[in-house]
């Protein structure tokens, strides 16, 4: 089969997946297969086919630890804060991650947060 057969029966099928799960209520699947003219088998090998392919999206980089004890920085702006009598304040929230530990107080920034998050994640 060539790649573009292969591309227009992957819409097709896409396209049968999608108007199954937006069914009415109260209709199974099977009901719905039935109904729609569509085999059951090839129904669910080509919705399996369809989560193998978001779940594989979905994973993140698999870090390797063999690579040895490397150390990397990033830098982070962080906004002037006002003047305040403790210099520290009690972390309200704790993020524990890969051996690290970030305390959060009520006063930090979405967009500083946003910014820890998504440096903590590729560390």
């Amino acid at each position: 089969m060539d790649q573009t057969t292969h591309n227009v029966r992957r819409a097709n099928w896409l396209a049968v997946i999608t108007q199954c799960q937006e069914r009415p209520e109260g209709i199974s699947v099977k009901q719905w297969l039935s109904d729609n003219g569509v085999k059951e088998k090839a129904y669910y090998y080509w919705l399996r086919k369809f989560r193998k392919e978001a779940y594989e999206q979905m994973q993140l980089p698999v870090v390797n630890k063999n690579s040895g004890n490397e150390i990397a920085f990033t830098e982070i702006s962080i906004p002037a804060k006002t003047a305040s009598a403790e210099p520290y304040e009690t972390p309200v929230a704790v993020i524990r991650y890969n051996g690290m530990s970030i305390g959060i107080s009520n006063e930090i920034s979405d967009s500083l947060l946003s910014r820890i998050l998504m440096e903590v994640s590729h560390a």
